[in-house]
């Protein structure tokens, strides 16, 4: 497939994958997908290019995963598309090396992933699309997408048939309901840690910012307050809903909860059993890496060698009930102390919202094909092992496939959205979408054995026994 092939808006020839969105797993489908030259793959992304958190690259950021979490190690470390790989490009593998960095800046592996998505024949960026539809009769997927300018205004209307797709639309920041009046109002910086950087000269000019969120958002941003701000007269509070500002799950037997083992095992529980554990594994995923901890606990402590404390609150185990504006540039927020059965209320001048993200609804977008889509008890949409929609036989049967990436949490555990598992998630769909595996996956990741009597053998998705099984294929996120 040209460039041309993936770019042209009136293409009638079907592509056997179309990939909706353009996030780090996608890509990382796009990236191993550029080494199977008899599949026809295209990936479009409404954005003019590839963004990965922009508003939170702070300088000394760095990602919760090793380096070699990138787009396609762990499934083929000889890809051209490695971080290695993007590192001799650039004539850095050797101050690399020296470096002896397992985790890497956060900023540096955007630049990563912009250099692969811009090298990609696969990546088509400001395309836009509208809605996907079922079409009987040539037995494959219609998706309308619209060309933006860039301006982000609409400048050609196309067509792309696709026998699979895989949607990877990634979350969007989540506003709790109390804040989301305050958040749409321009007149108080009441902002999502998303969007951080571009607000940080504001937040820093305020007299008083409260951070919510105890996750390593959270942890960041106060931390970057901390040190921009004189000492004794910091002004700042750090309250969360968890229990405590507590550390991240990061020993190396509790990390197999991020393996391929875990995902097959998690995906075999009872629905209400999933639904029940999810939110009990929080500390795998919400809580705050090692290192930070300890720099916001050196920073306070510094800034007590001279005698008395900083002016900073911290204060785990808060809600916040109800929030509103309060003169001109300042915001009362009423809170509650769950443990305590206590209420007050603050009032401050900004605030930070790490409150993490959701995955973004696909209602909308799949409208039209609502009435194919099998769902569970929830009303969420049931989704395979291999990360495919479970569809009614009328589409399944015809061999075509909707894949999802970072939107089955429900399904397939804490490991959906993670890095770690993204390029064994590409490889899945691309082995379940041509029927060769073209990436022979490990059977066996882990040394915990999950469950009694727990598989650890992967399941052909093309000799599966469940009903939608079929040479069709999964996700990635």
């Amino acid at each position: 497939m040209t460039p041309t092939d993936a770019h042209d808006p009136h293409r009638d020839q079907p592509f056997d994958l179309l990939g909706i969105g353009i996030g780090p797993c996608n890509l990382s489908l796009a990236a191993l997908a550029d080494g199977v030259p008899y599949l026809s793959a295209a990936f479009y992304e409404q954005e003019r290019s590839f963004r990965w958190h922009p508003g939170l690259l702070l300088d000394d950021a760095t990602l919760q995963v090793p380096f070699l979490a990138d787009l396609v190690s762990l499934v083929d470390p000889t890809s051209r598309w490695s971080y290695l790989n993007y590192l001799r490009t650039r004539e850095r593998l050797f101050p690399f090396y020296f470096a002896e960095r397992f985790h890497t800046h956060r900023a540096e592996y955007d630049a990563y992933c912009r250099w692969v998505a811009e090298s990609l024949p696969s990546t088509c960026f400001g395309h836009q699309v509208d809605t996907v539809r079922w079409n009987p009769g040539r037995a494959v997927f219609e998706v309308d997408h619209t060309r933006l300018d860039a301006e982000g205004q609409a400048e050609a209307l196309g067509r792309t048939y696709a026998r699979n797709l895989v949607l990877g639309v990634g979350s969007a920041p989540y506003v709790p309901e109390p804040l989301r009046p305050l958040a749409e109002s321009p007149a108080v910086p009441v902002v999502h840690s998303a969007h951080y950087l571009e607000h940080r000269d504001r937040l820093l000019a305020a007299e008083h910012v409260t951070v919510v969120g105890s996750g390593q958002s959270g942890a960041e941003v106060f931390l970057d307050l901390l040190r921009a701000r004189p000492a004794g007269r910091e002004r700042l509070t750090w309250i969360a809903r968890s229990p405590s500002f507590a550390p991240m799950e990061y020993s190396k037997l509790g990390l197999e909860q991020f393996t391929p083992d875990y995902t097959r095992f998690f995906h075999g529980l009872a629905e209400p059993v999933r639904d029940n554990l999810l939110p009990r594994q929080w500390q795998l995923h919400r809580a705050i890496d090692h290192g930070t901890i300890g720099a916001v606990h050196d920073e306070l402590y510094r800034r007590t060698l001279g005698g008395g404390w900083p002016d900073a609150v911290l204060t785990p185990g808060v809600t916040v009930r109800t929030a509103g504006r309060m003169g001109v540039g300042a915001v009362e927020l009423h809170l509650e102390h769950e443990q305590q059965g206590t209420r007050s209320r603050l009032v401050t001048n900004a605030v930070v919202l790490a409150t993490g993200y959701r995955e973004r609804s696909l209602d909308a977008l799949l409208a039209p094909i609502h009435p194919y889509i099998r769902r569970d008890a929830s009303g969420r949409p049931r989704i395979d092992e291999f990360h495919r929609l479970e569809l009614d036989p009328v589409v399944a049967g015809t061999g075509a496939a909707v894949h999802v990436q970072n939107a089955e949490r429900h399904t397939h555990g804490v490991g959906a959205p993670d890095l770690g598992l993204a390029a064994w998630r590409s490889a899945v769909v691309l082995n379940a979408v041509t029927g060769k595996e073209p990436y022979p996956l490990p059977s066996r990741t882990a040394f915990t054995t999950f469950g009694l009597g727990a598989a650890t053998e992967p399941v052909s998705p093309w000799t599966a026994t469940s009903p939608c099984a079929r040479p069709a294929g999964t996700r990635g996120s």
